[in-house]
């Protein structure tokens, strides 16, 4: 099993991320996935989930209506679109992958990570 996030890097507040995240190794399609974050010092947090299919999406408060979490099945992607990016948005984004439903936010429930991506936002 490998998750390879990829994506981020440096952007000024206000700007805009694309990650990506490639699956292999599990049947990706009967997988939740998603992207949780962690900031030095700080406990691994949610960010965003997104069903097997891809119709029913989660979002932390706290990125709602600023990120946008897809997926493409055919091709064992996840994305996460990261638009007014602000200095708290920094951290090493993880994305990762569950069988099971329920709880998406809850980081242990997940079964596989990925190594991470740094995303700085500079103010």
């Amino acid at each position: 099993v490998q998750l390879q996030a990829s994506g981020g890097g440096l952007v000024q507040a206000g700007g805009s991320l694309s990650l990506s995240c490639v699956a292999s190794g599990f049947t990706f399609n009967q997988y939740v996935m998603g992207w949780f974050r962690q900031a030095p010092g700080k406990e691994r947090e949610f960010v965003a989930a997104i069903t097997w299919s891809g119709v029913s999406t989660y979002y932390a408060d706290s990125v709602k209506g600023r990120f946008t979490i897809s997926r493409d099945n055919a091709k064992n992607m996840v994305y996460l679109q990261m638009n007014s990016l602000k200095p708290e948005d920094t951290a090493v984004y993880y994305c990762a992958a569950r069988k099971s439903s329920g709880s998406y936010s809850e980081y242990r429930r997940y079964d596989y990570w990925g190594q991470g991506t740094l995303v700085t936002v500079s103010s």
